[in-house]
């Protein structure tokens, strides 16, 4: 017999690599800021007694055997299922007072997803490494620029959800990149989203960042760049076409101009590889057009996925 599933009022989700130091204050604070909720902590490989602290603090308590924060993210997802998912980190930079806010913006106004915004308060007089604010403010600003989108901060780990985000979300990020992938996603699909302004502070002394300032920053980069080919094919592609445009065009124009003066090609190599670029050119732009339809097809069927998803959560609460 099939077990019936439990639907949460809300699921606290915390994603553990070796944080013993705040753990503990962690669930608790969570536990008294939101009573009605149940606190998951998923514990990545820890070397230390992250997962025993968690468990005594009150928390549920779960193990992911893959490395990294995207799939532990996935993990809880597909295990979880809650009327609204509070993500935040285990340590203890987010303060549990702002869960309400958060919470109350996916169960009262019925936002997808609820982006706690630290960059337009205390984060960048809290955090002491500067190639960290540097970094979130240069992915901001490329997301905003490229996606069209008003999102404050990207790559907060406060996050609220609903039902409908969380099981329609494709996580295919392992690590670090997850917020930004989750962004994008929301802004691709047209799916409510809501900026709150919450409170952030520094890491406690003896605690460490697992988040590599370089590695993980140019991961970061790289996600942007894929997922804007992903998702706008045709403005991906159609600058690349017009780049390719324009170095032929530039490369052309002299051994034209020397045709018409002479009736005599001399450089034919230099036409060649014009042609070929050309070439190139007029294949990118129709590769664009060609995955941009194919875009729109998937679009469409996410929206039939979403009316399905909606259902089944009517179900889970009704049952």
């Amino acid at each position: 017999m099939n077990q019936v599933r439990k639907l949460d009022k809300i699921a606290v989700l915390i994603p553990c690599y070796n944080e013993e130091k705040t753990i503990g204050k962690v669930v608790a604070d969570f536990r008294n800021a939101l009573p009605e909720a149940v606190i998951y902590v998923y514990d990545n490989n820890s070397t230390d007694r992250t997962a025993e602290i968690a468990e005594k603090a009150g928390a549920v308590v779960r193990q992911e055997y893959q490395q990294g924060k995207g799939n532990v993210i996935r993990r809880m997802f597909r295990e979880i299922d809650a009327e609204c998912y509070l993500m935040a980190d285990g340590d203890d930079t987010y303060p549990a007072e702002d869960a309400r806010k958060l919470a109350d913006s996916v169960l009262l106004r019925r936002t997808d997803m609820a982006i706690g915004d630290r960059l337009s308060s205390t984060y960048f007089s809290e955090n002491k490494r500067q190639f960290h604010n540097f970094g979130n403010s240069i992915v901001r600003w490329s997301i905003n620029f490229f996606f069209h989108s008003e999102i404050k901060d990207i790559m907060t780990g406060y996050r609220a959800f609903s039902f409908q985000f969380v099981k329609t979300f494709p996580v295919l990020s392992k690590g670090f990149e997850i917020e930004t992938e989750m962004s994008i996603h929301a802004i691709d699909k047209n799916l409510q989203t809501e900026n709150i302004v919450i409170s952030y502070r520094d890491r406690p002394e003896g605690s460490e960042s697992k988040l590599n300032t370089y590695s993980d920053g140019l991961k970061v980069l790289f996600t942007i760049a894929r997922l804007y080919k992903n998702y706008k094919p045709m403005q991906f592609f159609g600058i690349i076409s017009l780049i390719l445009f324009l170095i032929s065009l530039i490369f052309f124009i002299p051994v034209f101009l020397e045709y018409l003066a002479t009736g005599l090609v001399a450089r034919f190599p230099t036409l060649i590889v014009c042609g070929f670029t050309m070439t190139a050119s007029l294949l990118s732009f129709f590769s664009g057009m060609i995955l941009s339809c194919i875009v729109q097809k998937n679009r469409q069927d996410f929206e039939i996925a979403l009316h399905q998803c909606h259902e089944r959560y009517q179900l889970l609460k009704e049952g």
